[in-house]
């Protein structure tokens, strides 16, 4: 189970009544929503958003839900870089209230080439910059 105390990054998020289902609770797949607002949000803490922004494709997305969201309630969404590939990188997410962990899960992005649609390397300031930053070093496989 993630660790709250292993993330650098957290991203304030009110649930919104559109998210949720007929007894207002969150609806699973918006947790994957939150992920991505989360994941947008740190890039864009570290310098990387705007005209500078990266394009990324979403390659693989999980979750693990352990309690539910509410409407109106207050969460935080943790995100931090637990990976560092050639093309892409894992991100670790983790929803809380409070300190309890309602849901976690991982988003693999995948550096993209937008006009070839195609992988491309991650840029070698990027990795830096986001291995920097992070409380837990994440696991950095063979760049080039």
């Amino acid at each position: 189970m993630a660790k709250p105390s292993d993330f650098t990054f957290f991203h304030p998020l009110r649930v919104r009544w559109a998210e949720c289902d007929a007894q207002g609770i969150v609806f699973n797949v918006n947790y994957f929503l939150y992920f991505d607002v989360c994941m947008t949000e740190y890039f864009r803490a570290r310098g990387f958003a705007g005209e500078g922004m990266l394009d990324f494709f979403t390659a693989h997305a999980e979750a693990d839900y352990r309690a539910p969201a509410h409407f109106d309630e207050e969460l935080r969404i943790g995100g931090r870089c637990a990976r560092l590939g050639r093309t892409s990188l894992t991100m670790e997410m983790i929803v809380l209230r409070d300190e309890t962990v309602l849901t976690e899960g991982h988003m693999v992005y995948v550096c993209a080439d937008p006009e070839m649609r195609a992988a491309k390397e991650l840029p070698r300031h990027l990795v830096d910059a986001l291995t920097a930053f992070e409380k837990v070093s994440p696991q950095v496989k063979a760049l080039a």
